[in-house]
């Protein structure tokens, strides 16, 4: 860790632009280009209500309702909206945001993570998580932020899976759904990334992974293997 900050001057903000990746593409939200690809991809009727159970909205089921959304978020510039477009079909199949953008202190977030059923547990989706991460750390951010209600184990795993390391719990931190939520807080920061970097190089690359698809080695294990040194 770097206490001696007295050149700092802070981070470079996220660009509204495409980030570009082997599996996957992240496009900055466009109704025009992403909008059907994306409402098929989150009106899925299978498992849409646990897709949905953490997120500020309701399911999307009704393509009005999902237009209004994602005209505001394409307006939006925090939370910055990205599709995560399948480079293999050309199609939008999910959606994530890099949110609460401090970059005079080198903060943000991702969030508002939206993964439809062909991106859920795949290589493309720990791509979309890893290009956020590199841009946030390339552009001089010093702490990479993943924050989740705690009773939302699934994403408690997969933060601690990309390699953040859990920091507490906000006890009665927010309303959302007529419930409360207390948060868990998960971070990476600057000093970290260049060893979990390697690990997720590793871990995406193509002979990591044989003929079926099946990984060889596990992010998980690399990155423990990173950590010991």
């Amino acid at each position: 860790m770097n206490d001696d900050l007295t050149n700092f001057t802070g981070a470079q903000p996220p660009r509204r632009a495409p980030i570009h990746g082997r599996c996957v593409d992240l496009e900055p939200v466009d109704p025009d280009a992403h909008g059907d690809d994306l409402f098929t991809a989150v009106s899925e009727p299978v498992g849409i209500e646990e897709r949905f159970r953490y997120l500020p909205q309701s399911p999307q089921t009704e393509r009005s309702e999902f237009d209004a959304w994602i005209a505001e978020a394409a307006a939006s510039s925090d939370p910055l909206f990205f599709a995560v477009v399948d480079r293999s079909t050309g199609r939008a199949e999910g959606r994530q945001a890099l949110m609460r953008i401090d970059a005079a202190n080198g903060v943000m977030e991702i969030g508002h993570i939206l993964w439809g059923p062909a991106l859920r547990r795949t290589r493309a989706a720990t791509e979309a998580l890893f290009l956020c991460a590199d841009l946030a750390f390339a552009s001089g951010f010093r702490r990479f932020e993943w924050k989740c209600d705690d009773a939302n184990a699934p994403s408690k795993a997969a933060a601690e899976r990309f390699g953040f390391t859990f920091e507490g719990v906000f006890r009665q931190h927010l309303v959302y759904k007529g419930r409360n939520r207390d948060t868990a807080w998960f971070s990476i920061i600057d000093g970290e990334w260049p060893m979990l970097r390697s690990a997720y190089q590793v871990w995406l690359d193509e002979a990591n992974f044989d003929a079926s698809g099946a990984q060889r080695q596990s992010l998980r294990e690399l990155i423990a293997a990173a950590r010991r040194g």
